[in-house]
């Protein structure tokens, strides 16, 4: 059997649905399809699930350090795993049902539950029949990382995914990666009782970020009693009985930490080896991501990759605005409309452990690199009224503009509401607009953002 459809898109993740149903609203005949849950990682294994796990850590860990705040607490404060996670089994599965009910419930959309495979450059195989489509979108989005570590098959070990379905309390967790996966996970289960150890190959946690913002997050980190060990360049892994052993280094000195389970917190890999892409002569990297060009077509016309799997953004949010620049740029209709491009993207992001980091724009080695005159300013969260009120006095706010043209270059702020309090400075730098403008501003006492016109205020030059 063969149907033909004006768009075909394939999965359900961030970017997915939002385009077929605009498409749809247009008139178009479309066809979405999934293989698996409904809302790709961000719904069933990504944010929504792992956010609504901080929030239960972070519960936790308000109830022990009640006492600080007046609160008083009879007894150690208990978890109780089985409901954590029945907590977080509801708000996801309802994330996912409220979205396949919408697809389900759009007019001019077709929605397939299977595994599609290209047929060729205009058509995909699903369950058995064969659907055409003038245009098509691949958004498979991507899965855990499992490296080919030495003695790796001898063991059991958890991924961001498996770790879904824990209702028990680890009693020591290793995890090896120590970026935005790990960090979270090590956290929150820290928080919940467990002992944990973080394993990082490079000289620091979180190796894209400034040397600082590193060393104030693995601070927090370690305060709270988690272990953290870096520079582990040559990781093996082996049973010791009823343990997990995990060897650091190959150097003789048997750097070796022992553990009761393990969870794999390495990278991302795109979910793209099992969709038959040589079938539509769609050229991929080295890695496995489709490449792109600045408006995401691939190198077959008529063909897009969107979300995590074109290694153009590893965020939810980069996935959404994927769906924006293909669905603006397909059917503004308009000659005057500006094509919107990958390349327009400001680099920002968070770190969900608690308090959060957020960082938008240039680190500091990027901006010594371009050769720009800089001036930073810096402050303190112990010197933010909303920080020390809020008990949470950890972590700076750092800023840092170009001395000639007055742009801002990057900011990190590190501290509670950081991941909130960074979209002022985002906002501005997509408005192009001078750092001035938000030195001038006058902002609501007592809040994070507050201090920002302070902090631009008490520019030095950049060392």
């Amino acid at each position: 059997m063969r149907t033909k459809f004006d768009a075909v898109v394939i999965g359900t993740g961030q970017s997915g649905p939002a385009l077929a149903v605009r498409l749809a609203g247009a008139g178009h005949k479309v066809a979405i399809i999934e293989r698996n849950r409904y809302g790709g990682t961000c719904v069933n294994t990504g944010c929504t699930p792992t956010k609504t796990l901080v929030a239960s850590a972070y519960a936790a860990h308000l109830a022990r350090n009640g006492v600080d705040y007046g609160v008083m607490i009879d007894g150690p404060v208990k978890i109780d795993m089985k409901r954590v996670k029945a907590r977080k089994d509801a708000v996801a599965g309802r994330a996912s049902e409220n979205l396949e009910q919408w697809l389900k419930g759009t007019r001019n959309l077709t929605v397939i539950h299977g595994h599609a495979r290209f047929d060729s450059a205009k058509t995909v195989r699903v369950n058995g029949e064969v659907l055409e489509g003038d245009r098509i979108f691949v958004n498979v989005g991507g899965r855990a990382l499992v490296p080919p570590l030495p003695g790796l098959g001898q063991v059991q070990y958890l991924t961001n995914s498996s770790m879904m379905d824990i209702d028990f309390l680890p009693e020591h967790l290793i995890i090896i990666g120590g970026s935005y996966i790990g960090l979270e996970f090590g956290q929150m289960y820290r928080r919940f009782g467990a002992q944990v150890t973080i394993i990082e190959k490079m000289p620091q946690i979180i190796g894209r970020e400034d040397p600082e913002v590193s060393a104030g997050v693995a601070d927090i980190l370690r305060k709270e009693g988690i272990a953290i060990e870096t520079g582990a360049d040559c990781i093996r892994v082996q049973k010791h009985g009823d343990r997990i052993g995990v060897t650091l280094d190959c150097t003789g000195t048997l750097r070796e930490v022992l553990g009761t389970h393990l969870l794999l917190a390495m990278g991302r890999v795109p979910n793209t080896d099992d969709l038959g892409l040589e079938s539509a002569g769609i050229k991929t990297d080295t890695r496995g991501y489709i490449a792109v060009d600045d408006q995401l077509r691939t190198n077959v016309p008529g063909v897009w990759a969107i979300g995590d799997c074109n290694g153009r953004g590893a965020f939810t949010h980069t996935s959404y605005n994927d769906y924006e620049i293909v669905a603006d740029n397909l059917l503004s209709g308009d000659a005057q409309h500006e094509v919107r491009k990958v390349s327009d993207r400001i680099t920002a992001y968070a770190l969900f452990i608690a308090p959060p980091p957020g960082r938008v724009g240039m680190t500091d080695d990027e901006i010594r690199k371009s050769g720009r005159r800089a001036l930073v300013g810096k402050r303190p969260m112990s010197r933010v009224n909303r920080a020390v009120e809020k008990g949470e006095t950890e972590g700076f706010m750092k800023i840092t503009v170009d001395a000639d043209t007055k742009e801002i270059l990057g900011t990190a702020i590190l501290g509670v509401g950081g991941d909130e309090a960074i979209h002022c400075i985002l906002d501005v730098m997509y408005a192009k607009a001078p750092y001035t403008v938000l030195r001038r501003a006058v902002n609501i006492h007592p809040t994070v953002a507050e201090l920002i016109p302070t902090v631009l205020g008490e520019l030095t030059p950049m060392a």
